[in-house]
């Protein structure tokens, strides 16, 4: 059997959706992915709604933390395979080196954390998020990833991205 592909999501302050994706993807990769989650200006810890709304879907939140991308660059560093920015903050922004040579791919998704009005109308945006990542990481998980041609693979990634139903 082979490793499983490493995917790190980014998201400038790693307190939302780059966390909801890596819980969305560790339950949906079945083994055949391990995601994390990381920022460069990681806000300390996840907000107080994604994990609420993670537990309701019955997520393990234990080890859960935000993080900087620093953990994952560098030398000793392990090999990522994918890196998917969900914010345009983190797409435009100068990347260490990252081991491994990944695939990158931007998957921008509205910040929830910047939502505003009444708390049901922001914890619908959190809703909203995570709905839009779970259609996204859905069909990431299904494409035969192992028999694709890197070009094939990176349009492939890069039309995700785009997915209008994934933002409706």
């Amino acid at each position: 059997m082979e490793r499983p592909f490493n995917v790190l999501f980014l998201y400038t302050g790693n307190s939302a959706r780059s966390i909801m994706a890596g819980a969305i993807l560790n339950r949906e990769g079945r083994g055949n992915f391990r995601a994390f989650s990381a920022g460069s200006q990681p806000k300390g810890r996840p907000h107080p709604y994604t994990l609420d709304l993670l537990r309701k879907l019955n997520f393990d939140v234990s080890g859960l933390r935000s993080k900087s991308w620093n953990e994952f660059s560098g030398p000793g560093a392990m090999p990522l395979d994918f890196i998917l920015t969900v914010c345009d903050n983190a797409a435009g922004e100068s990347c260490p080196f990252w081991p491994g040579q990944p695939m990158t791919a931007h998957w921008g998704v509205p910040d929830p954390a910047a939502a505003t009005g009444n708390e049901a109308q922001v914890r619908q945006a959190f809703a909203d998020a995570f709905r839009m990542l779970s259609h996204r990481i859905s069909i990431f998980v299904n494409l035969p990833l192992r028999s694709l041609d890197k070009l094939t693979l990176q349009r492939q990634l890069n039309s995700i991205g785009k997915s209008k139903d994934s933002a409706a």
